[in-house]
């Protein structure tokens, strides 16, 4: 046996891993379309924004869809948390100043610094990697900054919320696969 063959999947994970990757393909475009052609309909900016809402739901759901439902519900609310955490932090700044460089690695320090202190070291860099996309999306879109950290707090909701529906959809078709295979080995 070569190295390769070592790392290779055995043929039984195959359908799985097919499984896994599909799931989270049409939940990352469930999140897109939920964004961009019903969120955006209650509040949009500008076209361009609507599909940076639709890429920040994505995001969240590849962030939170994991390998089980309970690691799925951890991965969420570790999302929440450092995205509240940096629209806070955000929506505070830019309620009276506009993007600065400055404020972009202050704000991402203030942003992790919260988070350590919480007791959550480990979602700091969710935080951290939130408020610099929002910081920058402020100097992107200056005429409507403040909005941005709501916007993209309410697209995070959104790509979560698939995420774990997806997870708990994952996990109900499995119980059921299972229960119908304990059926067939019964009878």
């Amino acid at each position: 046996m070569t190295d390769s063959d070592s790392t290779a999947p055995s043929r039984r994970r195959v359908p799985a891993a097919v499984a896994e990757s599909a799931l989270l393909a049409v939940a990352c475009w469930a999140s897109f379309l939920i964004v961009t052609q019903l969120v955006s309909r209650v509040h949009s900016i500008a076209a361009d924004d609507n599909d940076i809402g639709g890429l920040w739901a994505v995001i969240a759901t590849i962030f939170v869809l994991r390998g089980s439902y309970e690691q799925t519900v951890a991965a969420a609310i570790s999302r929440v948390a450092g995205t509240l955490v940096s629209f806070a932090v955000c929506v505070i700044y830019l309620a009276v100043l506009p993007f600065h460089v400055w404020a972009l690695a202050a704000l991402i320090g203030v942003s992790s610094l919260v988070m350590i202190l919480a007791g959550r070291p480990g979602d700091a860099a969710t935080a951290a990697i939130s408020t610099a996309v929002l910081i920058a999306l402020a100097d992107v879109t200056r005429q409507h900054a403040w909005e941005q950290p709501l916007l993209r707090l309410a697209d995070t909701v959104v790509g979560v919320l698939v995420g774990v529906a997806a997870a708990w959809l994952s996990r109900a078709m499995l119980r059921s696969r299972g229960d119908k295979q304990d059926h067939r080995s019964e009878g």
